[in-house]
């Protein structure tokens, strides 16, 4: 929470009469307010181990009364700290604002957990009726001018107040917070900003639930098993089990992920069910069913601009990015828009490689989306000698999570790992770890749920059931949630390369968490900026390739032989091709991002039929100049979940995954350059980095770990996408389209600058 103000005459007043001990004294001494008693399972902490949730005493039942109950209890711990009769302080404001509603944390945080991962009918329909009040509840803190008047009392005597940094920050988040939630509106502006929140809450609720409904109740249906020609004799068992299982024995059904592309497509040598999958998924949501989400995207963009108007910005981009690294639009666009030229051009060169390799194959047509993957998999096959399947045969889950992601947490930061049984799970897949640090002591708990299933949206993530902070004396309990398919009962687990990647990129989140060291929660482990929280993910990618590393848990499920050093040059070889399909499906999704947080409330609400939701987003990707019907973006505004499926979330900040992916190579190369995979190196990053939270700049963090601001070319060379670089050579016509390095570093005037 972020707030701001001005101190009342007899506010001021009393503050400077006498010392903030003083006043507590005098004034507060029979202060006694009466706050109602907690009851029911998250009354109090959890007596598990790290307070970790005991599902087995955890009903559906109890979700509504402890949400009810902590609102409550919330609304009376706030209406104390503004009756309070001593002067506001630090401690009687900030410090007790920020104690308030631990109960309703409680259930918060096990309730969406469960509601992303096993979710069903009733807790839908719960989600969809406390969605609503949770959001009415919040305004009534954030926008109370009685509890904004006492902690503007205390932000402007601040330069007279003695406290630590983090101290400083929770007073300045706190402050800006409620500004931005809109402590200096006027009454009737919000009130209008209370009725837009509660109507984007319950919007924005429903849109999250049909983009699920579209993705894991409408699979592809197969009639004929020759049409998955190509497919695993694993993943046509799934498909049958799965047709099965929706009413359809002796069919196949294929489920979607959450992205444009699907992870089949590669492997089918059937054309026609290559295009049926994809166009499954190209058009979920957006009418061709009967889930259509048109309307309810067009209502979120003109709720977001009428929202922005009222602070006077000019646009959701403007208002949202207010806490960000970049800060305004212009910059996050600015370096998305320099790469756009270079990028065109890589997706135009690699689909002419690619209709070569049709030509090659003996098929007469031209690439399409969703052929694109399957002959860039023969390319990278012939340049490259890269066989995916093979490889695939190195990598079994438990090895991969325990003697590769654990192995280089225990080599960079000294932590070790012990698997237990006796931590209640909300699924029998999940499971659990004990993580110790570098001085045997206790850090926290690690759940780790692979695989997917229904009832769980698509995508990764991390989070925490408990936070980490030295007020409470808390440890975190974090997890890590992907979906990775699961194998038949009795075969091996194995997952594939990108799955590899997403457990280590997971992790490097908890990593985030584990080493939070704040005594405010608010502030602790992964609570930064939406174009900063990737950023340590990304960089604990790079561990998944490193040679130590992989030696370490690349084994050949059959023989035991760690993976050829000869394979992971390959991998690396090729890691920069299709980077213009790679990479341009997510500029396209992070600069569509940026044109729906662009409108205007007037643009906005002259997007009023779903027709004019397909030619916005139709003229927006053109605009761009990319190749947008060869490489559509990695999410079409229908299932666009990070943006649309909660009243913020990722909206005018999917350009993150790209800002952070600048900070990530530019990182990797300083641990390359300081000696790679050492303790010393991993303590530096802890130091500097994962265990400061959200106390800093974001630029000044990065200036204390890496001696310096940070560098884009590291990124467009990962890319691809310099001149004469990678697969960029010196015949291809990108030379006028190359990114200039110097123009796009962020971060080369004064740190934290526009």
């Amino acid at each position: 929470m972020k707030l701001r103000l001005f101190a009342t005459a007899a506010t001021a007043a009393l503050l400077a009469g006498c010392t903030t001990m003083e006043a507590d004294q005098t004034v507060a001494a029979a202060y006694n307010p009466q706050i109602p008693a907690a009851t029911g399972y998250f009354a109090q902490d959890s007596d598990l181990p790290f307070h970790a949730p005991d599902f087995t005493k955890i009903s559906e039942a109890d979700y509504i009364p402890a949400f009810e109950q902590g609102m409550a209890i919330q609304k009376a711990e706030v209406q104390a700290i503004i009756d309070n009769p001593a002067p506001p302080t630090f401690e009687n404001t900030i410090v007790a604002l920020e104690k308030s509603g631990r109960s309703l944390g409680r259930v918060s945080r096990v309730f969406f957990q469960l509601t992303g991962t096993v979710t069903n009918d009733n807790l839908d329909a719960i989600e969809e009726e406390i969605g609503p009040k949770l959001t009415a509840h919040g305004d009534s803190i954030t926008l109370n001018p009685a509890l904004f008047q006492r902690v503007k009392a205390v932000y402007d005597n601040r330069s007279a107040m003695s406290m630590t940094t983090e101290d400083a920050k929770l007073l300045e988040d706190t402050y800006e917070g409620m500004v931005h939630a809109g402590a200096l509106l006027t009454e009737a502006q919000r009130d209008r900003v209370k009725a837009i929140n509660s109507e984007l809450t319950t919007v924005t609720t429903e849109m999250s639930q049909k983009i699920r409904a579209a993705m894991t109740d409408q699979p592809l249906i197969v009639n004929d098993r020759a049409a998955l020609a190509g497919l695993s004799d694993a993943d046509i068992k799934a498909a049958a089990d799965l047709a099965t299982e929706r009413g359809q024995p002796g069919k196949y059904a294929i489920a979607l992920q959450n992205t444009t592309q699907q992870p089949l497509l590669p492997s089918m040598s059937d054309r026609a069910t290559r295009e049926a999958l994809f166009m499954r998924s190209f058009h979920r949501a957006d009418g061709t069913t009967a889930i259509d989400t048109r309307p309810l995207v067009a209502k979120i963009a003109t709720l977001r601009a009428e929202k922005a108007a009222l602070f006077g910005a000019p646009d959701w981009a403007t208002y949202a990015m207010w806490d960000r690294m970049a800060e305004k639009p212009k910059t996050a666009l600015d370096f998305m828009e320099g790469m756009v030229p270079a990028l065109a051009a890589t997706q135009r060169r690699e689909a002419a490689v690619l209709n070569d390799a049709i030509k090659a194959d003996g098929q007469n047509f031209t690439v399409k989306p969703w052929d694109w993957y399957r002959y860039a998999n023969k390319v990278k096959a012939e340049r490259y000698d890269l066989d995916e399947d093979k490889m695939m045969e190195y990598f079994q889950l438990d090895k991969v999570l325990e003697d590769g992601v654990f192995y280089a947490a225990n080599q960079l930061y000294g932590l070790s790992f012990k698997r237990r049984t006796d931590i209640p799970v909300y699924n029998p897949d999940v499971s659990t770890y004990t993580v110790y640090d570098r001085d045997g002591s206790e850090l926290g708990l690690f759940y780790f749920d692979p695989f997917q299933r229904t009832g769980k949206r698509g995508g990764a993530w991390m989070s925490n059931f408990v936070d980490q902070s030295k007020l409470w004396n808390n440890k975190p309990v974090i997890y890590n949630v992907l979906n990775i398919p699961k194998a038949p009962a009795g075969q091996p687990q194995l997952v594939s390369f990108d799955n590899v990647n997403t457990m280590f990129h997971e992790f490097g989140h908890a990593l985030h968490g584990f080493f939070g060291n704040q005594t405010y929660e608010s502030l602790s482990g992964t609570a930064v900026a939406r174009d900063f929280v990737e950023y340590p993910s990304q960089v604990n990618e790079m561990w998944a390739t490193y040679p130590t590393v992989l030696a370490n848990y690349a084994k050949h499920y059959k023989t035991g032989e760690t993976i050829p050093q000869s394979m992971i040059d390959k991998i690396e070889a090729a890691s920069q091709f299709n980077q213009g399909y790679d990479f341009g499906e997510t500029v396209e999704a992070a600069l569509l991002d940026m044109k729906w947080a662009a409108l205007s409330p007037e643009q906005a609400r002259a997007i009023d039929t779903p027709e004019k939701v397909d030619e916005f987003e139709r003229k927006s990707l053109q605009d761009l100049g990319l190749e947008i019907d060869l490489v559509p973006p990695r999410y079409r505004s229908t299932y666009f979940s990070h943006i649309f499926s909660g009243p913020i979330g990722y909206s005018a900040g999917y350009y993150s995954y790209l800002w952070t992916a600048m900070l990530d190579f530019d990182s990797r190369k300083w641990f390359m350059d300081n000696g790679g995979l050492t303790r010393a190196n991993g303590d530096h990053y802890r130091a500097t980095v994962l265990s400061q939270g959200g106390t800093q700049d974001y630029f000044d963090m990065y200036q204390k770990f890496a001696g310096r601001q940070p560098d884009i070319t590291p990124l467009l060379k990962a890319r691809g996408l310099l001149p004469g670089d990678g697969t960029a050579d010196s015949t291809s016509d990108d030379g006028a389209g190359a990114v200039s390095s110097t123009a796009t570093t962020p971060g080369a005037t004064t740190p934290g600058a526009n």
